[in-house]
């Protein structure tokens, strides 16, 4: 009984260590083709692009036509790049800006540029153009976000006020942005930056209608595309941050290409 007992013991144990070897088998080819997949994973994002070089330094406080501090600037890169001489003002002054407010963003007039382009072709889809105050004639203006051709379904409420059924937002200006998003991060950039400072520090609203700006003034889109570039990416001298930036301006992955396209052929 004993000897008989001992190799049921045995078999019992053979048995166990048997099932136990499966199941460590079983793990060990899971955790392969977890690891193989985990090498397959997506590409890390490409570099960001460069930033265009240093804009000069220049006065923000209040002063007569501070856009053009930044002309000569602006006119030794529009024929090269085919940029107006005004749009890149803007984008100049815009970085300049923000390089004070928020340091650790690095943003660069490059991405600005290459927003631009994709959005508005640098204000001047359906032969509109740049007046010298920044103004652009006749407004841009995106189709109605009603929920078609792949579009999202987004209402103005301050247009539908008063009206017989909603009104669906359009995205407006060179920079298109939808109206809640410009009363989000909008800014009137020919302000005193002292004025504007603590919001675009601190990534907080202007509150005021005055300071908030025009969506149609490529100094104010300008500004604003900044603003909310820095507060979406952080840091868009790394190839997350960029990243993350662009994508948050408009969620598509081919949209983030386009932009990081223009952008790289202005940092030359």
């Amino acid at each position: 009984m004993m000897a008989k007992s001992h190799l049921g013991s045995l078999l019992r144990s053979q048995t166990m260590a048997t099932g136990r070897a499966l199941v460590l088998a079983v793990v060990l080819t899971a955790l392969t083709v977890l690891g193989c997949g985990a090498l397959t994973h997506r590409a890390p994002d490409p570099a960001p692009p460069g930033s265009g070089g240093t804009v000069p330094s220049i006065r923000l406080d209040s002063v007569d036509n501070k856009f053009d501090q930044l002309q000569d600037w602006a006119r030794a890169r529009a024929d090269k790049h085919g940029i107006p001489v005004r749009a890149l003002q803007a984008y100049g002054y815009a970085t300049v800006v923000m390089a004070k407010a928020r340091p650790g963003c690095h943003l660069g007039w490059t991405t600005l540029a290459g927003i631009a382009r994709i959005e508005s072709n640098h204000a001047r889809f359906g032969s509109a153009s740049i007046a010298a105050d920044g103004q652009v004639r006749p407004p841009i203006r995106g189709v109605a976000l009603n929920g078609t051709g792949g579009n999202a379904v987004i209402i103005d409420p301050t247009a539908s006020v008063g009206a017989e059924r909603p009104v669906y937002a359009r995205a407006m200006g060179p920079f298109q942005f939808i109206p809640d998003t410009w009363n989000r991060w909008g800014a009137r950039a020919s302000a005193d930056y002292h004025t504007l400072a603590t919001a675009i520090e601190h990534d907080k609203p202007l509150g005021s209608a005055e300071l908030t700006g025009n969506p149609d003034n490529i100094d104010d889109a300008a500004l604003a595309a900044g603003r909310y570039l820095c507060a979406s990416g952080g840091d868009l001298s790394t190839a997350r941050g960029w990243r993350q930036a662009i994508f948050a301006y408009n969620h598509s992955n081919t949209y983030v290409d386009q932009v990081r396209s223009a952008a790289l052929g202005y940092d030359h």
